[in-house]
């Protein structure tokens, strides 16, 4: 009998929560945690040389050992430090990074076409459709490009301590140079459509020093074959303006860190800042670590993965 009164209170208990609105889960009901992915990570081979010495020394081979012990998702390949362009050569790194767990995901190279030259340009044209080539046999889908510089400094030197200003040719304005990049990369297009190889327009000094001249680029152009890199290093001034202007057509991040001090200068770059406004522009693509410090890559390379992994994520 008492068991009978004890089950009917406990009905009537049930009966009066429900109809006040309350549910016992509701005791236990607490929020769930969004469910992030982060943003693939690469590292640049430039992060393990920095033209520091014969680049006989830092072999691709090496840097893509290094990259995968050290826990990154991919590699960007900076075409100047390789020691051959023959296929067999190119086979043999896409080989060893797909047997290492590693993306071949960026290729950077060097081209310009900010020259009065008609030649010049030309000679330049050539080698960047030579240059997507070797990104197709490579696997690699996007590739690094830049307008040039007016070669006005007189050294490289010379032009960082200027913040990479320089006068134009005499005689030539930047509105001639805008005419003869945009002409020369829309040549290009095709060959990039072809290969299946994004080419991405960096902030990399020349026409290139602001977002304004590589928006102006890359707008005139109007391909989906052309996007931009974007270099967190290379906006000396209204960093964070700068990149929100390209962050919707950017295809890679290249993201520079300076442990130990820069090379040429060191900046203070808050990432996730950074990676906060890359969220809001919907950005899942990859991010290319670049160091650029006086510490040893060993160290200061780890770290710098470490800082990005937690900076850059985005919402399932």
């Amino acid at each position: 009998m008492d068991r009978r009164k004890f089950m009917n209170g406990a009905a009537m208990l049930g009966a009066g929560s429900v109809i006040s609105g309350f549910s016992p889960s509701d005791l236990t009901s607490t929020p769930k945690p969004k469910k992030i992915k982060h943003n693939p990570i690469g590292v640049s081979t430039y992060s393990f040389w920095q033209f520091n010495g014969p680049k006989e020394n830092v072999p691709m081979e090496l840097c893509i050992e290094k990259a995968a012990a050290m826990g990154f998702d991919g590699i960007e390949l900076l075409l100047v430090q390789m020691n051959s362009e023959d296929n067999g050569y190119l086979q043999k790194l896409k080989k060893q990074a797909f047997h290492a767990g590693l993306d071949l995901m960026g290729f950077s190279t060097h081209q310009g076409y900010l020259s009065p030259e008609k030649r010049y340009r030309e000679q330049n044209i050539s080698k960047t459709l030579h240059q997507i080539e070797l990104a197709y046999k490579l696997g690699i889908p996007t590739m690094r490009l830049n307008t040039g510089r007016w070669g006005t400094s007189k050294s490289f030197d010379d032009l960082m301590a200027n913040k990479g200003m320089e006068p134009t040719l005499e005689g030539y304005t930047d509105e001639d140079g805008f005419k003869w990049v945009i002409d020369a990369i829309e040549q290009c297009i095709p060959t990039a459509e072809r290969c299946g190889v994004v080419l991405g327009l960096e902030n990399h000094w020349g026409l290139g020093r602001t977002a304004e001249g590589v928006k102006r680029i890359v707008d005139a152009i109007n391909s989906p074959w052309l996007q931009v890199t974007l270099d967190t290093g290379n906006f000396l001034e209204n960093r964070e303006a700068q990149m929100e202007l390209l962050a919707p057509q950017t295809y890679l991040v290249q993201a520079k860190t300076y442990y130990g001090g820069g090379k040429w200068y060191t900046l203070d770059i808050d990432y996730p800042k950074i990676g906060e406004m890359m969220r809001r522009h919907n950005y899942k693509g990859y991010i290319s670590l670049e160091f650029e410090g006086n510490e040893s890559p060993d160290t200061a390379v780890p770290k710098g993965l470490e800082l990005l992994r937690d900076a850059f994520w985005y919402e399932l």
